[in-house]
């Protein structure tokens, strides 16, 4: 009888959704890190942008943004992502927790900056700072060549995947 009810009330696992770019390596590398830190805490599902549309995201319950910054802009597949997305769950996620994470050679801010103002006209909630990890790659054979991220920075990365993970199982998001 016990069991019975607990299965009947049982609340459904929190759903994390990750949701990438990456073209050198480095998001990915943040992107995989953040899904190790966080695959413990919620049903947790890592995307690539190209991969990742409407429904994911009208499945999920919080999500992690990551990309590059590309000529001081979001890079093209991830701006793809939001485009083909946005109008079909306009309406319909409002209020989830969302954080993001840019891999940029210089500064970084002005993707988070885009990637927040298309949150905010989905109306999420931004539940962290955005993480801008510089990478410092400033001539063409650098801004092109494979990432490395140092493991101090991945874990800075894993670190948020737990905290957003672990912040929509107990409910806090």
């Amino acid at each position: 009888m016990v069991s019975r009810l607990f299965c009947r009330y049982r609340r459904r696992m929190a759903q994390l959704l990750i949701v990438y770019h990456s073209r050198t390596g480095g998001s990915q590398q943040m992107a995989q890190a953040a899904f190790e830190g966080a695959r413990n805490e919620a049903g947790t599902s890592l995307k690539p942008a190209d991969q990742a549309g409407p429904d994911d995201l009208l499945a999920a319950d919080g999500y992690l943004f990551c990309a590059p910054e590309n000529l001081a802009a979001l890079s093209g597949i991830m701006k793809d992502f939001f485009d083909r997305c946005y109008y079909p769950v306009l309406g319909r996620i409002e209020g989830r927790a969302y954080a993001q994470m840019i891999c940029a050679g210089s500064d970084g801010e002005s993707a988070a900056r885009q990637t927040a103002r298309i949150a905010q006209g989905w109306r999420l909630r931004a539940v962290q700072e955005p993480l801008i990890l510089c990478t410092h790659a400033q001539t063409p054979e650098a801004i092109l060549s494979p990432k490395t991220i140092p493991e101090q920075e991945l874990a800075q990365c894993r670190e948020i995947g737990q905290a957003l993970a672990a912040g929509l199982a107990m409910g806090v998001f």
